[in-house]
């Protein structure tokens, strides 16, 4: 190699290896966000609709990418299929049949479904109309160290296993403020810890004011009208809504209506979740 040569190839040697790595400083991080119903742009798809609505880091995840898919009668979201990350599928409205590595199971309007790594999977719209859900990838740093096959054919029972959980067949308990039912609290294959539940509020009901929780969340609003505040900013809302609140920001929920609203909190921890703040999760 020529001595004129050498300079030059230590300067891209030292810029390959101080380049950030993608989703990881390259592109800002997204903060705490709302995303109304009415607000969302579908656009056609070969079997539907869909809405983009995030795809970026967050302060604590390298990827959060959320979309919302409106599924003609009849179609296949797409041909069984699967990745490392983990999904979670809230139903809107509409009958879907999940296929989770060949075997069927149905999800209505409100279900959960939850598609462990690599587990294969895809779902049909089996009802007379659209069936609307939104889609929600967390990813964290441990997509890195599952294995390329189905999560059923290795992961400890420890870990959460891909489901369909029917609301309907989860017990409520009263709280001062409405309503609680846990949907789900477990550790997965890429997460520390997955916790969802369903929280109404009486109208007139309010969370405790400037709350914080470390984990990364994201709320979908369900059934009524809810006055969400993040940091400070408010927004009311109404079914088919939802909001993300980055670690440790401060959220605070009420009911401005004359009827319950409910709303659907899924909370992540990853290896990247910073310590609590002060508050007290709601």
């Amino acid at each position: 190699m020529k001595p004129r040569l050498l300079p030059l190839l230590a300067f891209i040697l030292v810029w390959v290896s101080q380049a950030p790595a993608p989703g990881q400083g390259s592109v800002p991080p997204l903060g705490s966000f709302f995303a109304s119903w009415e607000s969302l742009g579908f656009k056609p798809t070969p079997v539907g609709l869909l809405a983009p609505v995030c795809d970026g880091p967050t302060p604590a995840l390298p990827r959060l990418e959320i979309h919302v898919t409106r599924l003609r009668p009849g179609m296949a979201s797409h041909p069984p299929h699967h990745h490392p990350n983990e999904e979670i599928f809230i139903v809107k409205e509409g009958q879907l049949d999940v296929s989770i590595n060949g075997r069927h199971e149905s999800a209505g309007p409100g279900g959960m479904v939850f598609i462990a790594s690599n587990d294969v999977h895809n779902v049909t719209n089996v009802g007379p109309s659209l069936a609307t859900y939104t889609v929600v990838s967390f990813h964290t740093s441990a997509e890195r160290g599952v294995g390329d096959r189905p999560a059923a054919e290795w992961a400890p029972k420890a870990m959460l296993a891909s489901r369909v959980i029917d609301p309907g067949k989860v017990a409520s308990v009263a709280t001062p403020i409405g309503f609680h039912s846990s949907l789900v609290d477990s550790p997965t294959l890429t997460f520390r810890t997955l916790e969802s539940h369903l929280t109404t509020l009486g109208p007139g009901k309010g969370t405790a004011p400037r709350n914080r929780i470390p984990g990364d969340e994201l709320f979908i609003v369900l059934q009524g009208t809810l006055r969400a505040t993040l940091n400070g900013v408010s927004r009311t809302l109404g079914p088919g809504s939802l909001y993300y609140v980055a670690s440790n920001d401060e959220r605070t929920m009420s009911n401005p209506g004359t009827e319950p609203c409910t709303y659907q909190v899924i909370r992540v921890v990853s290896d990247r979740t910073p310590a609590p703040a002060a508050g007290r999760p709601s």
